[in-house]
């Protein structure tokens, strides 16, 4: 599937960041995600802030779903597909981009 401009095999190979115009903040029940340009804001649940935090520190979006589906003990290939999709919303809202950070 393509989709933005990169399809699923490229955008698991790539690496994400938080843009400096967003912030986001982790509590116990959900992370807040802020897009400053926007000044909309977005709630993840514990999983998709984990998966946030996961993509920020990973080298790929692989990297971080393989470390997300051994935390919780999940299947690899179940997890990239979880990724991937999760990504592609975060993408399509400007809270993460694709950098050269790998």
């Amino acid at each position: 599937m393509v989709k933005n401009g990169i399809d699923n095999d490229n955008l698991l190979g790539a690496c994400l960041r938080l843009p400096e115009h967003v912030v986001h903040r982790s509590f116990v029940a959900e992370t807040v995600v802020l897009n400053l340009q926007t000044g909309r804001y977005h709630g993840l649940n514990p999983v998709g802030g984990r998966m946030l935090d996961a993509l920020n520190g990973a080298s790929s979006v692989r990297q971080a779903a393989e470390l997300i589906a051994s935390e919780y003990g999940q299947d690899r290939a179940g997890v990239e597909a979880d990724m991937v999709a999760f990504c592609r919303d975060l993408l399509e809202r400007g809270l993460v981009e694709v950098t050269s950070d790998g």
